[in-house]
C-alpha cells in the first residue's frame, strides 16, 4: 500500500521539492478587512503583503476544518500528517478528529497525526524526513518513532522586521513586540515545547541575523547529519546571504530555501527569515 504525506499549508514548499515529494497541503484560511485569502496555489504572496500594510487591522486566521482532512483521508493508504505547533493552531486538533472519525468506521486503516512543535519550513523538514524514512521501507511504527525523535531534536529559529501580527495573534507577549520597536531592538526568537522563545535580543537586523547564526552552533548538534532549512518572507537575497554565512561555519548535509506561503507570510511578515534543522 502506498502512503501519503499530509501537511497543513502551513509546511512551506519550493518548486523541487514539488515536483520530486507527494505533499498534499490543506490550506488554512486569512481574512484582511472584508477579503478571505486561501492559502493554496492561489495565494499571491505580494498582494497579500501590500493589504496587510494598508490594513489597520492585524489579519485573521482560520485552521482547517475536521472536513478539510476528512476529504484527504477517504483514500484507504497510509497516511501521515505533519501539522502546525499545536500550541500556535487549531489544526492539530482538525486533524486528529478527522483521524478517529475516519478510524471508527475503518478500524484497520493507519493514520498518524504529528504534531511539529514548529512551523514553516519545520513542517517542511519533518514532511522530508517522513519521506526518506518510507522510501527505505521502514515499517510504519519505526517511522513514528524516528520522525519523532527527530521533531523533539529540531531546533527553529528566527528575525522578523515586524512582529506586530504575532503579538496581536497572542502567539508572543505583546511587551517583547512594543519594547522591540521603541527600541529599535531585535529579538532573535526560537521555539521551546512548540510555543516561541526568546533566545536573545540585539540591536539591528544584521547583528540579529549573526546571533542566529551563532545560534545553531550553541544549539545544535551533530549538524554534518542534518538539513538546515531556511523559509523567507520576500527576501531572497537575505535568505541566500545567510546561507552563504551558514556554509563558510558549519558543515550541514544540505541546505534547503523555501519562500513562504500565506500563514508563514502572515506571521513572519515583510523580510522575516525562519530557520529550522
Amino acid at each position: 500500500m502506498k502512503s501519503k504525506i499530509i501537511a497543513d499549508s502551513c509546511c512551506d514548499l519550493n518548486p523541487e521539492i514539488k515536483k520530486n515529494v507527494d505533499i498534499e497541503l490543506v490550506p488554512l484560511t486569512m481574512r484582511i478587512d472584508d477579503v478571505e485569502y486561501v492559502d493554496d496555489d492561489s495565494f499571491n504572496q505580494a498582494d497579500y503583503i501590500k493589504a496587510m500594510k494598508k490594513s489597520k487591522h492585524a489579519p485573521k486566521t482560520s485552521c482547517p476544518s475536521v472536513n478539510d482532512f476528512l476529504e484527504r483521508l477517504k483514500e484507504a493508504k497510509d497516511t501521515y500528517i505533519v501539522t502546525l505547533s499545536s500550541k500556535l493552531s487549531g489544526t492539530y486538533n482538525s486533524a486528529m478528529q478527522a483521524k478517529k472519525m475516519i478510524q471508527e468506521e475503518f478500524s484497520n486503516r493507519f493514520i498518524h497525526v504529528f504534531d511539529s512543535k514548529s512551523a514553516s519550513v519545520g513542517e517542511t523538514l519533518i514532511s522530508l524526513k517522513i519521506n526518506e524514512f518510507i522510501s527505505q521501507n521502514l515499517k510504519k511504527l519505526e517511522i513514528v518513532e524516528r520522525v519523532n525523535e527527530y521533531i523533539n531534536e529540531m531546533k527553529t529559529f528566527f528575525v522578523l522586521e515586524s512582529m506586530d501580527n504575532l503579538a496581536k495573534a497572542g502567539r508572543l507577549n505583546p511587551l517583547i513586540a512594543k519594547a522591540a520597536s521603541i527600541l529599535s531592538i531585535k529579538p532573535i526568537l526560537g521555539e521551546e515545547n512548540g510555543k516561541i522563545r526568546l533566545v536573545d535580543k540585539v540591536r539591528g537586523h544584521d547583528r540579529a541575523l549573526r546571533r542566529m547564526l551563532d545560534a545553531i552552533g550553541d544549539e545544535g548538534k551533530k549538524l554534518e547529519e542534518k538539513i538546515l532549512g531556511i523559509a523567507h518572507c520576500n527576501c531572497l537575497q537575505r535568505a541566500l546571504d545567510f546561507k552563504d554565512k551558514v556554509l563558510k561555519k558549519y558543515r550541514f548535509k544540505d541546505v534547503i530555501i523555501v519562500d513562504t506561503a500565506g500563514i508563514s507570510t502572515t506571521y513572519a511578515n515583510d523580510g522575516g527569515l525562519i530557520i529550522a534543522f
